[in-house]
């Protein structure tokens, strides 16, 4: 992936920014609402967790009009100080920098707090956020166990928040117009959907612990989840590799993918999830799994998770996505490549939907921030609202603890429990690290 883009150094490059950003923005999302909107009062937003996509989220809310970035947050501040330093370049305003996210909740009071920390941190930022009366856009996974989530739309029902996860590919045109096809009934009775990311790698190699960089509050970066020594490997951005702070593969994109079936299906989640992981390749010192196999059992379906960090998809073409099986042929959904129905049917057309994403990094960030900054006004639940969020963030988790266990679970989505099973639900949750307390 390309990375963020460098800070501006004049106030010519930052108008130029600005004018660029927000007509590419408008182009997608002009309607009368949207323009009423901008019209209105701006909302004080804070970024808590100032690193590469955090960023990402925090430029287009910038270029929206609706928002004014007054704070930054991030235990490393060899992320914050960049952070601050590029955005008083693009909008001509400094925000303040905070180390800990409880003292900027507290002196800021913000209306609206991103929440782009590593995965283990998001249910209690974004839990105190929601009390301290925010509104939250919580980048996902939305955390680490199942129990975690449920905690977190309690909170936003309990605080009356609006809470949006940003899981873009929910307004992303040609996933829209994908699902679309799927609900006219084109592809007829689908019985198998097959979710995937397959992309290149190979073994790795060692990295030694060392000590943290200065500037950065080790310490309180691993915060609830386990304090282990420094590795440059874990951060920046390699955490999604390490279970201590993430869930690797299945938990970072699996979660797209078994979003985008949810969308699709009216069922809510599965009946019982089984899964296989694997080492084969890897010799580095993440503890992630390089290969992963997910049966999710559905009533009327059958869902698979694959992924393999080692060899790219090359003989299918597709890296990612979900290929949806039926009556009448077979739908690839992807994201760079768009979506193409495959007819049973030699006769019929093949049909192709090219993408429309926006840089940096191919995403639909705009899409859903304007869906966000309409619910914030309106108080109506966003489309990508935390509640669904939690579904299929449960839907990776759930993965993940059955290849703890090594066998098959059973999954009541409405008790939130793996029924007569008490070791697997004993997974469900996990002790948090002192003084940090496991929300319930």
């Amino acid at each position: 992936m390309k990375p963020p883009v460098a800070p501006f150094a004049s106030p010519i490059a930052r108008r130029a920014f600005l004018r660029t950003t927000a007509a590419a923005t408008a182009s997608v999302l002009a309607a009368p609402h949207i323009v009423r909107a901008q019209e209105e009062k701006r909302f004080n937003v804070a970024l808590l967790g100032s690193g590469w996509w955090g960023k990402n989220i925090a430029r287009v809310a910038a270029a929206s009009g609706q928002c004014r970035l007054t704070a930054f947050c991030d235990a490393d501040r060899n992320q914050l100080d960049p952070a601050l330093a590029e955005f008083e370049s693009l909008t001509g305003s400094r925000p303040k920098g905070y180390r800990d996210f409880r003292e900027l909740l507290e002196k800021e009071k913000p209306q609206i707090a991103i929440v782009a920390t590593p995965d283990h941190w998001h249910p209690l930022i974004g839990i105190a956020a929601m009390r301290a009366g925010a509104d939250v856009y919580v980048e996902k996974p939305i955390g680490h166990t199942v129990l975690e989530g449920r905690a977190m739309v309690r909170a936003a029902r309990d605080c009356e928040r609006i809470v949006q996860v940003g899981t873009h590919r929910r307004v992303s045109p040609h996933n829209i117009s994908a699902h679309n096809f799927l609900r006219e009934g084109k592809l007829g009775k689908i019985g198998m959907v097959r979710a995937f990311v397959h992309y290149g790698g190979g073994p790795g190699k060692v990295t030694p612990d060392s000590d943290p960089p200065e500037g950065l509050d080790w310490d309180l970066w691993c915060g609830p989840a386990p304090l282990v020594p420094f590795n440059k490997a874990i951060h920046p951005r390699g955490f999604r590799r390490f279970l201590n702070y993430a869930n690797g593969q299945l938990g970072d994109w699996g979660i797209h993918w078994l979003d985008q079936i949810l969308w699709w299906t009216e069922e809510k989640w599965p009946r019982s999830v089984h899964s296989l992981t694997a080492r084969h390749i890897n010799r580095d010192n993440s503890d992630a799994p390089d290969t992963q196999v997910v049966n999710y059992e559905f009533e009327s379906f059958t869902c698979v998770w694959e992924h393999r960090q080692y060899a790219a998809n090359n003989a299918e073409k597709h890296n990612v996505g979900c290929y949806f099986y039926g009556t009448e042929g077979t739908l690839h959904l992807g994201w760079l490549d768009g979506w193409t129905f495959y007819p049973t049917d030699p006769k019929k057309p093949t049909i192709h939907e090219e993408p429309t994403l926006h840089e940096p990094d191919k995403q639909n960030i705009a899409e859903l921030w304007a869906d966000f900054m309409q619910s914030a006004r309106s108080r109506k639940l966003p489309a990508c609202d935390i509640e669904i969020g939690h579904r299929s963030t449960s839907m990776s988790l759930l993965g993940m603890l059955s290849a703890k266990l090594g066998r098959s679970v059973r999954w009541d989505g409405d008790k939130h429990e793996i029924p007569g099973d008490p070791d697997a639900n004993r997974l469900l949750q996990r002790e948090y690290r002192k003084p940090w307390t496991y929300p319930t």
